[in-house]
């Protein structure tokens, strides 16, 4: 299926207009009606600017009072840089849009509305670490006997508090995970007994875990979502508030939401179904977080109908790098919308001319690091760089070990950041 081309889009206010040059696509995001859309936003082809001009787009033509709209990101600098593009395309009443990350409005909302669940206010956040100390003092009081720990404390504690953490990206509840393990308890199968019985540990594990952390006034990160939609479950009246108050969602990186996030989501959209959602299932990198690309198929499943709206054309990098990006990303068919939805991503660059790419190829990663540090070295001496001009990517901590080991062969300075948590 390929979205229809955007036509006809009704006009924006004089002065946005003014301010910022726009492309088709980007105007039919931004002009869109009410109902549900999905806008599909490559990378470089300015989702911040869209979702930031949509909400003053409906502030200016008084669709919405500001109050009225809420946008949620994934994380602290994404909403703090939102608000600062809002604020200066509508610089009066810009106080009352809400712009937070989706823990900081759980919070918000428990807040003021735990009570409905049992959660008073003045509740404290453990992080990972008072999270696992929390668990280590109390460790007796789960009655862990498959999953006791023999060995590395840490390392267990970690793992279990992950297990919970997954829990509640779904969420599970404690009866939920006993419901399916039970189908096994009484199975032919051994392995399958296994199972069942060390599955109704966690779940038995989990639900003590719970009730000591909720009794004590704390909660976790996972609770700040997980209550929050059991708060707009059990309490119909809390979201009917919620649902007043905020006639108009936006949603960024939705590519990058869980199953509990999407589920707030839906139910916060459920009267009006004004809810904006912009990803790029190319771009997914939460799925270790329990971020699930399909997501985005689960909103066009969830709002038959809805408009689509692919941003295409790339402000930030030249053609034939574009070119290489979409032959390699397309490996991940059929499991990528463009497959699935029949669309045409190939994004097109605004600047003109091409850029230099270069691909080079080792036997392993200890010449690889070497090879990347002699490139540097070579640019230092020849003064050309300096070693601060420089920075090495690498997926996962470990893979940078070579890099520094190079490094340091070569003589030049660096500094590793990120090597503790995210």
């Amino acid at each position: 299926m390929t979205p229809p081309p955007p036509t006809a889009q009704p006009a924006l206010p004089s002065a946005l207009e003014a301010t910022f040059a726009l492309d088709d696509e980007q105007r039919a995001a931004i002009a869109h009606e009410d109902g549900p859309l999905l806008i599909v936003a490559g990378a470089g082809t300015g989702k911040t600017t869209v979702i930031a001009r949509r909400i003053a787009h409906l502030i200016e033509t008084r669709r919405a009072r500001p109050s009225e709209i809420l946008a949620l990101t994934f994380n602290d600098k994404a909403a703090v840089e939102m608000q600062e593009r809002v604020d200066l395309l509508v610089p009066y009443g810009f106080a009352d849009v809400t712009v937070a990350t989706f823990h900081s409005f759980g919070e918000d909302v428990l807040s003021g509305h735990g009570l409905e669940i049992g959660i008073a206010p003045g509740f404290t956040i453990l992080d990972k670490t008072a999270q696992a100390l929390f668990l280590a003092e109390r460790l007796e009081q789960l009655h862990l006997v498959r999953y006791a720990p023999l060995s590395d404390p840490t390392r267990y504690l970690a793992e279990l508090a992950g297990y919970f953490d997954r829990a509640k990206d779904e969420p599970y509840r404690p009866d939920e995970i006993r419901r399916a393990a039970d189908r096994y308890r009484d199975a032919d199968d051994p392995a399958l007994r296994d199972r069942a019985e060390r599955e109704l540990e966690l779940a038995d594990a989990y639900e003590t875990y719970n009730r000591m952390l909720w009794k004590a006034g704390f909660v976790d990160f996972g609770d700040l979502l997980a209550l929050t939609l059991r708060l707009f479950e059990e309490s119909p009246a809390t979201l009917r508030h919620f649902q007043d108050r905020y006639r108009y969602l936006l949603v960024d990186e939705f590519q990058d939401t869980n199953p509990v996030q999407f589920k707030i989501v839906r139910r916060l959209a459920e009267r009006h179904r004004n809810l904006v959602v912009v990803g790029d299932d190319d771009q997914s990198i939460y799925r270790f977080r329990g971020a699930k690309v399909t997501n985005l198929m689960a909103f066009l499943a969830a709002y038959p109908g809805a408009k689509e709206v692919l941003l295409v054309r790339n402000y930030r990098s030249r053609q034939n790098l574009l070119d290489c990006a979409h032959q390699l990303i397309r490996n991940n068919d059929p499991d990528r919308l463009e497959a699935r939805r029949g669309y045409d991503k190939r994004l097109i660059a605004a600047a003109e001319g091409l850029g230099t790419l270069e691909r080079l190829e080792f036997a392993t990663a200890t010449e690889e690091a070497d090879a990347v540090a002699r490139r540097i070295a070579e640019e230092v001496a020849a003064g050309r760089r300096r070693p601060g001009d420089f920075a090495i990517l690498a997926r996962a901590h470990d893979h940078l070990i070579p890099f520094l080991g190079a490094l340091k062969a070569h003589g030049l300075p660096f500094h590793l950041t990120g090597n503790k948590g995210l």
